[in-house]
């Protein structure tokens, strides 16, 4: 894919370089362009507009950046996955996560967020046409809600820097010294940038070149998740006036984005290799995997987590057993719950959830990759050494979203989209601001077109394995558990446990496991490593192999903390700004709940 967005411009300078307006490239000295020259012309805005979406567009699974720990893989701080790290053993610090921005650096938060300024402050007072600006405008403000969403999520309430601040002088410099404004505050600034946005854009662009840009029902569909957010519990006590809002907010973005042609892909696997036109995609970053005028940007996520047996992979964001069992049967009922597909942990593969052979490669499954379409993916153990020339150390691996067709030379630099926002989460959205204003119907409504695409059997009361007539909080319960299984690896399930504040009945105390599957040193046929492939799976787990069960998180019980649903400003940005008030469960005056 070549999406317009993937070209970033160091310099305005740079902008003009790649101008075709000879009269200013003749006349003009080029490291001294100034904005009223960059935004009279379209093109030259647009190449700006593109810095932006480079700068702000998430990267795959949405990881968490400037912690401690670096970019972290938030599969990794739930129970998708496993990792060590100080979210989940109880040892986070203050200054642990610094997002918030304590150095003078166009690539932190309030960085990209004065970029944004000046791009708005910018294209306003330029020439161009107003229905251009207004497009124009519409982009940057999604982003600059987008760069506030990230902060409030985190810390609660912060400075609103509306416009760009003159960084020049001892009065310059007093004047940045901002209190922070209420959470309540911040949301309302990012709905009000998103209502402006939601106005200004178009529905849909119509030309392929423009695919990947940000439209009116991606404005509209993040509105939703902010508001969403706001009615939470991380935010909020059940609060009927923000359920009302977020739900009205949420039929706004089905319905806009319905109008203009979005809906579930057909597809729930190979939804992620359609782009330009893919109607589940809502929120897209763009990667290419070609040079020409662009620079190659892969998505680095497809090698990092094919198995790496299989040529150049990495294997990582390996699944655990607690999300492997989490599927429910191809009835939609629970592992051991359902009287019409019992369940065994012999037989955890069988007859399950069909998202479960879409998301989890596991030992004898089918699995497509590097274009052999017959590939069966083998992870057992012989006596104590691996098949693998790298062992998985879960057991497993996730395989959404990896390319089956890409041969071993490609994967280090597919071009697959990143899908942020995709029209499930829509639905998903939608049924959980109807369950908190207890319109149930509609919440079943939604549940039951997720799991209808997801290939479960309807059964013969039509609810797909749902239990019927739930209350209010059962509901609530279904729909957290249905996004843990349709948006598995997104990079979602973390920040829902924490907006619900369920980290610690969800993870607390326990301990990620993971399992061993090792072949019977008895009563296996010889050739059993060169007729595996043929055997019938059923078989080869009940008579061939044994499964044992081992703990991933070897040094510590899960242990997270209560301060952690809103984490601390660092004190590097508190020394910076003496107006600046730590949060009350660090220590410090301000109530991030208000």
């Amino acid at each position: 894919m070549k999406p317009f967005h993937l070209i970033a411009l160091a310099t305005i300078g740079s902008a003009f370089a790649l101008s075709s307006c000879e009269k200013v490239l003749d006349k003009e000295n080029l490291g001294a362009a100034d904005a009223e020259l960059i935004f009279k012309d379209s093109t030259l805005t647009n190449l700006n507009l593109s810095y932006i979406y480079a700068q702000n567009t998430p990267e795959w699974g949405s990881p968490f950046t400037n912690t401690v720990n670096g970019n972290v893989n938030v599969s990794g701080l739930s129970d998708e996955s496993s990792a060590d790290t100080k979210f989940l053993e109880g040892t986070l610090q203050q200054s642990d996560v610094g997002d918030f921005g304590t150095t003078l650096s166009a690539t932190n938060n309030y960085g990209k967020i004065r970029t944004i300024n000046m791009f708005l402050r910018d294209v306003k007072i330029g020439p161009l046409p107003a229905g251009t600006k207004g497009r124009l405008r519409g982009q940057a403000q999604f982003f600059r809600a987008w760069r506030y969403f990230e902060l409030v999520r985190e810390y609660g309430g912060v400075p609103l820097v509306m416009s760009p601040l003159n960084g020049v002088g001892v009065e310059a410099r007093d004047l940045t010294y901002l209190p922070r404004n209420t959470t309540t505050e911040t949301f309302a600034a990012i709905t009000a940038d998103l209502d402006s946005a939601i106005q200004t854009l178009p529905g849909k662009w119509a030309a392929n070149a423009d695919w990947g840009r940000i439209n009116k029902g991606a404005a509209a569909a993040f509105k939703a998740r902010v508001l969403l957010y706001a009615a939470s519990p991380q935010f909020t006590a059940d609060n009927a006036a923000k359920w009302q809002t977020a739900y009205t907010a949420s039929v706004q973005a089905r319905d806009l984005l319905t109008a203009n042609g979005f809906r579930l892909h057909a597809s729930f696997d190979q939804l992620w290799f359609q782009e330009v036109g893919n109607p589940e995609a809502v929120f897209v970053t763009g990667y290419n995997n070609v040079t020409g005028d662009q620079v190659r940007r892969n998505n680095q996520y497809d090698n990092a987590t094919r198995p790496s047996y299989t040529g150049t992979g990495g294997g990582s964001n390996q699944p655990t057993w607690e999300m492997v069992k989490a599927f429910p049967m191809l009835d939609g009922k629970k592992a051991g719950e359902s009287t019409k597909y019992p369940y065994s942990d012999q037989l955890f593969y069988k007859n399950r959830d069909p998202r479960f052979d879409k998301t989890i490669g596991y030992n004898g499954a089918t699995w497509p990759l590097n274009g052999n379409t017959a590939y069966k993916l083998w992870t057992y153990y012989k006596g104590t050494t691996s098949v693998e020339n790298k062992a998985t150390n879960t057991g497993f691996y996730t395989r959404k979203a990896i390319n089956p067709t890409a041969n071993v030379s490609e994967v280090q630099f597919l071009g697959t989209d990143w899908i942020e926002i995709r029209y499930a989460e829509v639905l998903l959205n939608l049924a959980e601001s109807a369950c908190g204003i207890n319109n149930l119907t509609e919440a079943y409504t939604q549940l039951k077109a997720l799991r209808a695409r997801a290939g479960i059997e309807a059964g013969t009361d039509g609810l797909y394995g749902l239990k019927s007539g739930m209350s209010r909080a059962e509901m609530f319960d279904a729909i957290l558990y249905e996004r843990q299984l349709e948006l598995a690896f997104e990079g979602k399930r973390f920040w829902d446990l924490r907006r619900w504040r369920k980290m610690e009945s969800v993870l607390n105390g326990k301990r990620r496991t993971g399992v061993t599957i090792t072949l019977k040193p008895t009563g296996v046929p010889a050739d059993f490593a060169t007729t595996r492939d043929n055997v019938s799976l059923d078989l080869a787990y009940t008579t061939y192999f044994t499964l044992a069960f081992k703990t991933l998180d070897s040094r510590y019980a899960i242990n997270w903390k209560p301060e952690y649903y809103f984490f601390g400003i660092p004190q590097a940005a508190i020394d910076n700004n003496p107006k600046l008030q730590q949060n009350n469960t660090w220590g410090g005056p301000f109530d991030p709940m208000r």
